[in-house]
């Protein structure tokens, strides 16, 4: 029996999760998290065997609470349920310590089936974030402008190019406006680019947004 905690701050998420999951034999859902910092709490607590995570939670998130679970609990089993559909999120949550990205589009077989697989210790990724991560490994490939930024940076550029403000950014992810300023000044500095328009224009252009052309 593989016991999971289901982590998301959507309740009606967590209760379409749940059904999913009740109904797959072999599964039990051992209880619920709606904040990355909850998550922590319950990662101390223990009682499960897979942590199914929403990336973008309340308190502490993304990568950085990926890499946090990772080093509190080496041997849970970490599955990532992300709204991005963008494989360069799912490339920094593997390489964070997930082992494995489904995004909320999916299929409910799929979903399960990802599951199964990352608590027999294997790792579910798409053919597109497996050709990114063997990328990554390549000596002699040249980063893109967008691959040189820290996780958190990345972070924060793709709430930028999304439409968040400084000061949405900095309350979403508990951080204060002038840091998120210092993180956008950087952004635009390793990216060689002037203003948050040629940001999202870059990001519209390699597909790392979920903005759409109108």
């Amino acid at each position: 029996m593989t016991r999971i905690l289901i982590a998301d701050d959507h309740a009606i998420v967590r209760d379409g999760l749940r059904r999913i999951l009740q109904s797959a034999p072999g599964i039990e859902v051992a209880g619920e998290a709606v904040s990355g910092d909850e998550v922590m709490v319950r990662v101390r607590e223990g009682g499960f065997d897979l942590l199914l995570l929403d990336m973008s939670m309340p308190g502490k998130n993304g990568i950085e609470l990926i890499k946090w679970v990772k080093a509190a609990r080496p041997e849970l089993a970490l599955l990532v349920l992300s709204m991005h559909q963008e494989e360069q999120y799912a490339v920094r949550a593997i390489r964070a310590g997930a082992s494995g990205y489904v995004t909320k589009e999916s299929a409910s077989a799929l979903l399960v089936a990802a599951i199964r697989k990352v608590a027999d210790g294997g790792l579910y990724i798409s053919p597109g974030v497996a050709e990114q991560l063997a990328l990554t490994l390549r000596p002699q490939a040249t980063d893109l402008p967008h691959q040189t930024l820290s996780d958190r940076e990345y972070e924060v550029f793709g709430l930028l190019v999304n439409g968040g403000t400084v000061s949405d950014i900095a309350e979403r992810l508990h951080l204060s406006g002038k840091t998120v300023s210092t993180h956008k000044a950087r952004i635009l500095e390793k990216m060689g680019m002037d203003s948050v328009a040629d940001l999202v224009r870059y990001a519209m252009a390699h597909k790392l947004s979920d903005a759409r052309d109108s």
